[in-house]
């Protein structure tokens, strides 16, 4: 009897112990639940939560003092912020069709009192005008951008820009590809059937796309020959290079101008469309709507720039190697050119006009050597500096892994993510993944010669 009381005794007093622990427990779960911070529901680094907000667009004409003053900002204040933020963000660069997010507080004795005006001067970048008591603030900031690696490839009926209309691609892919090509691929020259490969980084804001980042390599396939552009670092500058080192720039681009179509080749004998009569184009004719910018196709120093009779506004360009560009009926000339201006490759010097003899807007594009005029389309191209020979390895082992992830025989690992440095992955993976590449670049080889 005395046993089984005493076991009743344990047993007792071991739940008590056991509820009491549990107890413990609860309340100390309690307590670190009380001490966990809620989660803010932050946006352009507002707590949105202490906050109603109100969104709007900037109307044509309509100023960023005209928005505050509808949520009750004085003049004086708006007065203030103009001259502080004058060296952050001018108020004069708002600009019609761009959002704005108001912040007024919810204080029941300050209700509807805008706190915070946020701007967003494009898809990324902000700023955020502050009215904290008698006070005014302006940051700026950037939303958070997602990278996301994209490979395509599209086939060309007619233009690349008509390809990537039609595959749907972002239009600014087809202006990356035309900077990183423009010495190399005749762009006026696409045939049906050229095609072309790309890796680039594409940049989404949630999941809304906000333009491409780096491209990673391409391909071009231009009429049955494949041109691939190899980024890699050299002189402290990332350019793009062919397969085998060499640089794709050239001496001269291969157009002073962008988006538009030969209308008239160079010819010792052409029906000219005002005299009808048969007389020699010595140029190659770029038809354009007025106003789009011409570049100079390579350094020099202008020689001439004026009227030129038929030619209207004209430019004349010296260059090395005893070569001359010409540029004719221009509407006018960049800010800053004049007789004697020295201009680098890609400068803006002028824009197409109809000025002279011309039926239409368009650019008379020429190019002397040793003053005779040759045809502007079959000029030899001599290329900028290769590869170095210290630096081959290193463009090599990067190049073979950008080529099979382009050829689609790249493994996870062989992807190149950053070219300051590359970690080491087995050579007999590269140099399989390369094999194809290489066999196109032999066969390549062997056409041109």
């Amino acid at each position: 009897m005395k046993h089984i009381f005493r076991t009743i005794i344990i047993s007792t007093i071991l739940l008590a112990v056991g509820c009491r622990d549990k107890q413990d427990q609860e309340q100390a779960s309690d307590e670190n639940a009380v001490t966990e911070a809620p989660a803010q529901n932050i946006r352009f680094g507002i707590n949105i939560d202490n906050y109603r907000t109100e969104e709007g667009t900037v109307d044509r004409g309509e100023t960023l003092g005209k928005i505050l003053a509808r949520y009750g900002v004085s003049a004086a204040t708006v007065d203030k912020l103009d001259k502080a933020s004058k060296d952050i963000f001018p108020l004069r660069q708002i600009r019609a069709g761009r959002d704005y997010t108001a912040f007024l507080s919810k204080d029941s004795l300050n209700a509807g009192r805008l706190d915070y005006l946020v701007y967003e001067k494009d898809l990324t970048d902000y700023v955020v005008f502050g009215f904290p008591g008698d006070t005014v603030s302006i940051t700026t900031g950037q939303k958070d951008v997602t990278i996301k690696r994209r490979k395509c490839s599209s086939q060309i009926e007619s233009s690349l820009w008509g390809a990537i209309m039609r595959d749907s691609l972002p239009y600014s892919l087809a202006a990356e590809l035309e900077d990183i090509y423009q010495w190399t691929v005749d762009f006026f020259g696409i045939q049906e059937g050229d095609s072309f490969t790309v890796i680039y980084d594409e940049k989404l804001v949630d999941t809304t796309f906000v333009g491409i980042g780096r491209i990673w390599g391409a391909k071009f396939n231009h009429g049955g020959k494949e041109v691939y552009a190899i980024p890699f670092k050299q002189n402290g500058k990332i350019q793009y290079w062919e397969y085998d080192g060499a640089s794709l720039r050239k001496q001269l681009l291969k157009a002073p101008l962008k988006f538009t179509r030969i209308s008239s080749r160079f010819s010792r004998a052409r029906l000219h469309p005002i005299y009808r009569v048969y007389r020699p184009h010595l140029g190659v004719d770029y038809a354009a709507p007025k106003g789009t910018p011409v570049h100079a196709v390579a350094d020099g120093v202008i020689i001439f720039k004026g009227w030129s009779g038929g030619g209207g506004n004209t430019l004349k360009i010296k260059h090395a190697g005893n070569l001359m560009t010409g540029y004719l009926h221009l509407s006018g000339y960049a800010k800053g050119i004049s007789n004697g201006t020295r201009v680098s490759q890609g400068q803006l010097i002028g824009y197409v006009g109809s000025t002279g003899a011309s039926t239409g807007p368009h650019l008379d594009y020429r190019i002397w050597k040793n003053g005779t005029a040759i045809d502007p389309l079959k000029v030899p191209q001599e290329p900028a500096e290769p590869i170095k020979k210290e630096n081959m390895a290193a463009f090599e082992q990067i190049r073979d892994r950008i080529v099979a992830e382009l050829n689609g025989t790249a493994t996870p690992e062989m992807i190149v993510t950053q070219l300051d440095s590359l970690p080491a992955v087995a050579d007999s993976l590269a140099a399989t993944a390369a094999v194809p590449a290489a066999e196109t670049a032999d066969k390549d080889k062997k056409q041109a010669e």
